[in-house]
């Protein structure tokens, strides 16, 4: 039996006129072949070109996995002596017939050490960048992931939501954080979350990638939560920025433009736009309010089995959106020493525009 999802690799790998690529564990390679490896010291990767039945080269401990696959493919594997591992990739290499031919790579995800394993099974190959028709893989959503990225989305706010219920004035940001964790795994996400919860009070809050520290949350305090969950393998990503008691009149009036330029990012998506309206929207909002230079980053990123994946939601790219890529709006203000909001959705582009698979109250809420 084919595997439709390495058929569609063909298809990519065609249009951008490579004849074979490597790939290693990740989300790529569970994409592809429905199988789980985490990298450790032992390498693992996946040889295809088209035409033939893709290689896997792994260690003698994982090749339970490979049992009862659906499909076709040439299992290699090696034992737990190092001297030993280059002739299994050699032996992937001759299978394929690759050496001499490019080898496609994903340079945010292949490791040195299988590099040099396939530089000495393959001396004759080069290996291009192949970032481009592995991204285009997973780029459209079909309904079956998107359904999986709405019940992350519904776990993530769940979780939240909880977690909001045992909040206390005066608990760390680690205390907060670490609670939120044990609420989405009640809720029913995995245990390998896309990223670690970012928990910020007051000044810590004007840090978009701050670190849950031992600082205690006060009154007068804006509280941002970053967080997501993880559902058979898709995520999702969300912000929420709330105040402690009574906070500082001008933290609701920047609350109050990061709203708007949420609302005009998420409006901005639909089919045949770029990516750059998009950012533009969210951004003209905060720039018009004279908060320009305090909004840091893009206005969003893809979300699927990654957390940033393609498209990127930047002033300067013309990527058109198209029906099934899936992204987040995330507009943010930061007031360095003072605090920050930022409000972010997970959004799908549709037939007609862009849906929000999130509906948690984006208005600010009072906590303590």
């Amino acid at each position: 039996m084919s595997n439709p999802r390495f058929e569609k690799l063909s298809r990519a790998l065609a249009a951008s006129n490579l004849q074979a690529v490597v790939i290693n564990p990740g989300p790529t390679l569970t994409y592809l072949t429905g199988l789980h490896f985490h990298l450790m010291e032992r390498p693992t990767v996946v040889l295809y070109t088209p035409g033939q039945d893709p290689v896997i080269i792994l260690p003698e401990l994982e090749s339970a996995k490979t049992i009862g696959l659906p499909y076709a493919m040439t299992v290699i594997t090696y034992p737990e002596n190092p001297v030993e591992w280059v002739k299994a990739f050699q032996k992937g290499v001759d299978t394929l017939k690759l050496n001499g031919t490019p080898i496609g790579i994903e340079p945010r995800a292949l490791r040195l050490l299988e590099y040099r394993y396939l530089e000495q099974a393959a001396p004759q190959s080069s290996f291009p960048d192949a970032s481009l028709p592995l991204a285009e893989l997973r780029l459209r959503k079909d309904a079956d992931e998107i359904a999986k990225m709405r019940q992350a989305v519904k776990i993530a706010q769940d979780g939240l939501e909880a977690t909001l219920k045992l909040f206390k004035v005066g608990m760390t940001e680690q205390e907060f954080s670490n609670e939120l964790v044990v609420q989405l795994l009640r809720q029913g996400s995995q245990p390998e979350m896309p990223f670690a919860p970012i928990v910020s009070g007051g000044p810590n809050s004007a840090n978009p990638h701050a670190s849950p520290t031992h600082r205690k949350v006060q009154p007068g305090d804006l509280f941002l939560v970053d967080w997501g969950a993880a559902y058979e393998g898709y995520i999702s990503d969300l912000t929420r920025t709330f105040a402690v008691g009574d906070v500082d009149e001008k933290f609701l009036n920047i609350h109050q433009i990061v709203q708007a330029a949420n609302r005009a990012g998420r409006a901005a998506g639909k089919p045949g736009a770029p990516c750059a309206a998009v950012d533009q929207a969210a951004r003209g909002v905060i720039e018009n309010a004279g908060y320009g230079p305090l909004f840091r980053h893009r206005t969003g990123h893809g979300i699927g089995m990654e957390g940033h994946e393609e498209p990127y939601m930047r002033g300067d790219n013309q990527q058109i959106l198209e029906p099934g890529m899936c992204y987040t709006v995330e507009p943010g203000i930061y007031l360095l020493g003072e605090g920050g909001v930022r409000i972010e959705d997970n959004l799908v582009i549709t037939a007609n525009g862009a849906e929000s698979l999130s509906d948690m109250p984006r208005e600010i809420r009072t906590l303590g």
